[in-house]
């Protein structure tokens, strides 16, 4: 992908795309006006590129060849063979360490890797998607029966004693332990809990499907117990998407036993607000609630009859936009919707209200997250602003470790540019999501992002009200 950003920078280049040639890329050519001729499979590289003139194409041609080729010198050595699998990684180390392995391979080789740390008495953090679902309970049964603990798959965020794994947040120690169904939603916790001056001990992810009637939520009651036992957990929040009723009943039987107190940030149409969850808890605690950041951007005249355009990189975030949202608005379309019928298909630019999940597994197939690379975001932004529909636009941008370093830079010209398209008012309203502690700078951020025209928040569930305040609409 940064290929692709490297080479479309180039004058004389309107359109190119360096990806795996995965279905949903070949679709995203063919909406470029970029089809390829004959037939291409996933393993394929797909190479396509539109320019003004035979010598531009030959010259952008000519600099992904070389682009592709200094790749592959910088990541090839001849001092040493790198470790290919699990397996050769733990017969390379002394017995005794590296007690946590993590998985972050294509679906399809995920399991045998995550079977080896199991069977070599390691827990394992499974980034990988694409796992079948009886894998992925035949894997959590074997992790218990040899008392470790499988987190995921598709497991995006955890912290294990202080250490960030995947995508997480630079956040304080503290008393508080996270089991996470849920990336984004974890992400907004602890970060949120970090700007109150509340630490975490651990983030143990369970993967977003570890909650549902397949899998009995497996790993979630084994990290429940985990974090019982953990003398540096005082309080546990369990964060999910909404779960199968009878995974709940059990999950929520099972905390009711334990020796630390357990609270819930379970997103459903009764508690849809994550931000509200740490706010029961801190005052639990016995401690303040603050003022959560924000900066309000330019003043903007409410826009009633205008629609809603929710572009996130985070699922549950998604997930939390639409369920405050619903009442207020009616029905709203997605590609993870909140009803079956409600279902965007292939139609990512449908008319109405729309939120849509760019992180979602169908969308992220052969590139990128869009927390590290934001191309098809970029293009929604643009399309929306080119559309007939007056819109408020809804993003999310989460900071932290594994994230793009300065998401407020491909951003602002991107929102600059929609503004000065759009026949219509345009207000952005983004939660960002992170602390002051990660590597991006929550402030510096948000002040970039406000320069940009755009109303920031630290609470997805804030900025959620903001534009239905601007669309005329209350939750």
């Amino acid at each position: 992908m940064q290929v692709s950003r490297d080479i479309g920078a180039r004058d004389g280049v309107t359109a190119v795309l360096v990806a795996m040639a995965t279905p949903l890329n070949l679709e995203l050519a063919t909406t470029m006006g970029l089809a390829p001729d004959g037939d291409a499979s996933p393993e394929q590289l797909l190479i396509a590129i539109r320019a003004d003139d035979a010598e531009v194409l030959a010259a952008a041609e000519a600099a992904v060849d070389a682009a592709l080729a200094a790749r592959e010198r910088s990541t090839g050595t001849a001092a040493a063979v790198p470790l290919r699998t699990i397996g050769a990684g733990l017969d390379d180390l002394p017995p005794d360490t590296a007690a946590l392995a993590i998985v972050s391979v294509p679906g399809s080789y995920a399991v045998a890797e995550a079977a080896d740390a199991i069977a070599a008495g390691r827990s394992v953090l499974v980034f990988s998607d694409g796992v079948p679902v009886e894998h992925e309970v035949a894997l959590k049964l074997a992790a218990r029966a040899a008392g470790v603990l499988v987190m995921g798959p598709d497991c995006g965020t955890a912290i294990v004693s202080g250490v960030a794994l995947g995508f997480a947040n630079v956040v304080r120690p503290g008393p508080v332990g996270l089991v996470a169904a849920s990336g984004t939603g974890a992400q907004q916790i602890s970060s949120l809990l970090d700007m109150a001056g509340v630490g975490v001990s651990h983030v143990l992810g369970v993967g977003g499907r570890d909650l549902s009637e397949a899998v009995g939520g497996l790993a979630t009651l084994d990290a429940l117990a985990a974090l019982d036992a953990d003398t540096a957990t005082e309080r546990v929040l369990l964060v999910s998407k909404p779960p199968a009723p009878s995974v709940a009943a059990a999950v929520s039987a099972a905390g009711d036993k334990l020796s630390v107190p357990v609270r819930s940030a379970v997103l459903s149409p009764e508690t849809p607000d994550l931000t509200a969850a740490v706010e029961a808890l801190l005052t639990d605690m016995g401690l303040d609630v603050p003022t959560w950041p924000s900066r309000p951007g330019p003043a903007e005249a409410a826009l009633p009859g205008a629609v809603l355009k929710g572009l996130y990189s985070g699922g549950t975030l998604a997930d939390e936009t639409m369920l405050l949202a619903a009442p207020a608005l009616g029905d709203i379309r997605s590609n993870t919707p909140l009803k079956p019928e409600l279902d965007l298909g292939t139609d990512l630019f449908a008319s109405g209200h729309v939120v849509i999940d760019f992180g979602d597994d169908a969308l992220t197939v052969g590139r990128a997250h869009p927390m590290i690379d934001p191309t098809l975001r970029l293009e929604a932004i643009a399309a929306v602003a080119a559309g007939e529909e007056p819109a408020v636009l809804l993003l999310d941008v989460v900071l932290g470790y594994g994230a793009d370093p300065d998401p407020a830079a491909a951003l602002e010209p991107a929102l600059t540019a929609a503004r000065e398209a759009a026949e219509f008012p345009l207000p952005v309203v983004i939660a960002l999501i992170g602390t002051e502690g990660d590597p991006q700078g929550w402030s510096r951020q948000a002040d970039a992002l406000s320069a940009a025209g755009a109303a920031v928040f630290a609470s997805n569930s804030a900025a959620t009200r903001y534009a239905l305040d601007l669309l005329g609409a209350s939750s």
